[in-house]
């Protein structure tokens, strides 16, 4: 029988995006076969949610890093490393999984000679098209130094490997593609028609009618995640599509932008686009939307669409990262690379309302076969023996 592993997990923050909500799908799980866990996590900025407090009250052990935050910060990220060190040497792990790149290269460096193995997770990246090309060159370069003492390195979708194998982070024997998983049950109860899916509660709170066409735009409000897109697409459709309203899940540093750009818009217009900030129970959001659209222009594989997808909810979204393995063109949804296009596929779901029904089916099925917590915790397990025996392998090979 394989014997338990001690398993440290470092996040810079437990919001409400994908990865904390992939740790509190798969780490009770591992727990409840006999794994030790440990999640280091710090502190996430105002309005992104804090799941924190969740993560305990599920029993799990979980210790905030003072200092451990995503945005660069010398000294923090200073004295953050040297926390992390501690906190690392005295549960004496035999994995490390880092998460993302702030974590990942604090956690690392930190783990360093400590004799456990070390795994990294790409959510995504912002390695190339995000930052100017001196700083993504140099980004490209430390995620290369950290990867020659990293044992796996993960990709969240397929697409994402693939760009680290251009990129030459690290070589294709280390790289691993582990889907995103979370907890699908209660999504998946949610009947596919209305008026049977429908709770009511936000629509009432939107003061949307039924025959109101609502789309959801989930996720942080922030330039990655090119909210603003939408309000430009609500604009396209404005005329062609009186019943279509918008509403904005999420918060984040462009909130109060958006909220600008909406104030700014033609009064009848403006009353069709709203804003409710993070929500921490996506179940009854969901049942009231129609089509979930996502506007980023960089993604691994989002939570949010399979959230969407096991919620029965066709989806349109840009073909960016991993998106195109979640959302099948003209089978869950529709694809595009610009406003006009996801306009395009907008209207294609509302103008054929017979066949919204069969795409959140086939999009609740690709979610159950590939994302739930069950799967998402079978992967992390063989991921990290395979770490382990790689790290021992490298150990005798010194």
């Amino acid at each position: 029988m394989n014997e338990p592993l001690r398993i440290a997990r470092v996040l810079s923050r437990l919001n409400l995006g994908g990865p904390a909500r992939q740790v509190l799908a798969a780490d009770p799980l591992l727990v409840a076969r006999g794994h030790a866990v440990r999640i280091l996590t710090g502190t996430p900025r105002p309005g992104e949610g804090d799941l924190f407090e969740e993560a305990r009250a599920r029993g799990l052990d979980v210790v905030r890093v003072p200092d451990l935050r995503r945005a660069p910060a010398l000294l923090g990220d200073l004295r953050a490393r040297r926390f992390l060190r501690r906190a690392l040497r005295e549960f004496a792990p035999d994995v490390v999984h880092t998460h993302a790149a702030k974590a990942g290269a604090l956690g690392r460096r930190a783990a360093a000679g400590l004799g456990a193995a070390r795994v990294h997770t790409f959510h995504g990246h912002v390695l190339e098209g995000y930052f100017p090309a001196p700083l993504s060159s140099a980004l490209v370069r430390l995620e290369r130094r950290l990867a020659r003492e990293t044992e796996r390195i993960v990709a969240v979708s397929h697409a994402t490997a693939e760009d680290l194998l251009r990129l030459g982070i690290a070589r294709e024997e280390q790289i691993v593609v582990v889907p995103p998983g979370i907890e699908l049950e209660r999504l998946l109860a949610i009947p596919l028609t209305a008026p049977a899916r429908r709770h009511g509660a936000l629509r009432a709170q939107l003061g949307c009618s039924e025959g109101t066409r609502l789309v959801g735009v989930v996720g942080r409000l922030a330039a990655v995640k090119r909210p603003e897109w939408a309000l430009d697409v609500l604009a396209l459709l404005a005329q062609r599509m009186p019943e279509l309203q918008i509403v904005f899940v999420g918060d984040g540093e462009l909130r109060a932008l958006l909220e600008r750009r909406i104030r700014a818009l033609p009064d009848g217009l403006a009353r069709r686009a709203h804003m409710i900030g993070a929500v921490m129970d996506m179940e009854p959001v969901l049942r009231d939307l129609d089509c979930v659209l996502g506007c980023s222009r960089s993604e691994g594989l989002p939570v949010a669409l399979i959230e969407a997808a096991a919620a029965g909810l066709p989806a349109v979204a840009t073909r960016v990262g991993g998106v195109g393995e979640i959302v099948a063109e003209e089978r869950t949804g529709y694809l595009g690379e610009n406003p006009d296009e996801l306009a395009y596929g907008l209207a294609t779901v509302f103008e054929r309302p017979e066949t919204a029904p069969a795409m959140g089916q086939r999009a609740r099925l690709r979610a159950q076969a590939r994302h739930g917590a069950e799967q998402l915790a079978d992967n992390l397990e063989r991921l990290y023996r395979a770490a382990r025996e790689a790290s021992r392998v490298r150990s005798v090979a010194r």
